[in-house]
């Protein structure tokens, strides 16, 4: 029922007050397109300001931080969003506020949160493996290049290699790159090159664009055809800030198609100076090894052994001819000595020898068969006396026996 009040009979404020958040109270919940004015993040709550998107109206909101938390996209100051909440009426400050169950992203959120999930998916396929990603060759023979015909990408990517390195080159293959079948026909360019056998890596490129617009070079068609691609493949499409799901399973991400032509192919110009430097180090490094070497050889020439190689053969020619003399002196020592020896029993033997005997002026007399007769009875008709110069032969005439003394 509507209040009764006239100028003598006023309602107080808080009673209005009052009655304005028991109205407030009875509506349900609602669902809220806004944009987010300001974010105010605390611990537990967050606090927003929603803004119409046409009209200047603004209206306070809060939520828990586990709700902006779950959303699909990130909520930031600017984005369009639409809430499901539920208008409140702070009767001590008369402010209406909405309280806030849940919030998607509108519009280019809603795109970007899609784009997320599908990113999401597709990563944890594992697409986005940096163990998957194929080094790109040092100098190609050729390079192939999907883009739009008569683009900027195109122009930039061509020029810029050739600055670098005036021999490379390119073969392209000109594709849609905007609109709903420009992911199929870089699909096609991309497997024609692969197939070709003529290019050893490939490079997508596009100029920038609004999220719309580089939507294909999101699909999930192409992101897989580029992840079975057996060439290393450059993402360069748009500028730095876009980065579209290509960029993420191509094994080289390039900022820009200028960025694109610097990775593909070196500076001749540093590669030149590269060798130059290295030629100048390896000189350098030669003529180092070379004065060590000599500092070494001289370091060996100084020493006695080769300054005056001779002293050793001389000191050990005198040993040798020392130790022969000693050897010498030796020997002859020993042979004087032995020969001493001989002479003195030569001597001995000669003293002790019958012929010395007989020499001395006896006789031996002997049997006709050589034995020594040594007494009468022994004494035959005939024998014969062994003198020191011969033998002569005798016949007994008659015996005499002499007693020992």
């Amino acid at each position: 029922m509507a209040l009764e009040t006239s100028a003598d009979s006023p309602a107080p404020l808080r009673q209005i007050s009052t009655l304005i958040g028991q109205y407030v109270g009875r509506l349900g919940a609602v669902w809220v397109e806004a944009e987010v004015a300001s974010l105010n993040r605390r611990p537990g709550k967050c606090f927003l300001v929603l803004r119409d998107l046409r009209a200047t109206l603004s209206i306070r909101a809060t939520c828990h931080v586990s709700i902006l938390d779950a959303a699909p996209a990130p909520v930031t100051p600017g984005a369009r969003v639409i809430v499901h909440a539920k208008p409140t009426f702070y009767e001590p400050s008369g402010e209406l506020s909405l309280e806030i169950r849940e919030i998607r992203p509108a519009g280019e959120g809603e795109l970007l949160a899609q784009l997320e999930r599908r990113k999401q998916l597709l990563a944890a396929e594992g697409l986005f493996d940096a163990r998957l990603k194929k080094p790109l060759p040092l100098l190609p023979r050729a390079v192939g290049l999907v883009t739009g015909r008569d683009s900027d990408a195109e122009k930039d990517v061509l020029q810029n290699a050739r600055l670098r390195w005036p021999g490379v080159q390119f073969v392209v293959r000109h594709a849609l790159v905007q609109g709903a079948d420009s992911a199929r026909a870089v699909i096609t360019a991309l497997r024609e090159l692969e197939a070709g056998g003529a290019v050893e890596v490939i490079v997508i490129a596009r100029g920038g664009g609004s999220i719309e617009s580089l939507l294909p070079f999101s699909d999930e068609a192409l992101v897989r055809a580029v992840h079975s691609c057996s060439l290393p493949v450059v993402s360069a499409i748009g500028h730095e800030a876009d980065s579209p799901i290509l960029d993420l399973v191509a094994d080289v991400r390039a900022s820009t198609p200028t960025d694109a032509a610097k990775r593909i192919v070196p500076d001749v110009r540093e590669e030149l100076a590269g060798v130059t430097a290295m030629r100048g180090r390896a000189a350098h490094a030669v003529r180092r090894l070379l004065e060590h070497e000599a500092a070494g050889l001289a370091h060996l020439r100084s020493r006695p052994v080769l300054a005056a190689p001779h002293v050793i053969v001389d000191r050990e020619r005198m040993l040798v001819v020392d130790t022969r003399d000693r050897a010498r002196r030796a020997l002859d020592h020993r042979l004087g000595r032995e020969q001493d020896q001989v002479g003195s029993h030569l001597a001995r033997v000669r003293a002790l020898s019958p012929l010395a005997t007989l020499e001395r002026g006896y006789a031996v007399a002997q049997r006709p068969d050589g034995s020594v007769i040594t007494a009468l009875d022994q004494v035959p008709e005939e024998f014969g006396i062994r003198l020191s110069d011969g033998s002569v032969a005798v016949r007994t005439l008659s015996t005499k026996e002499i007693p020992h003394a």
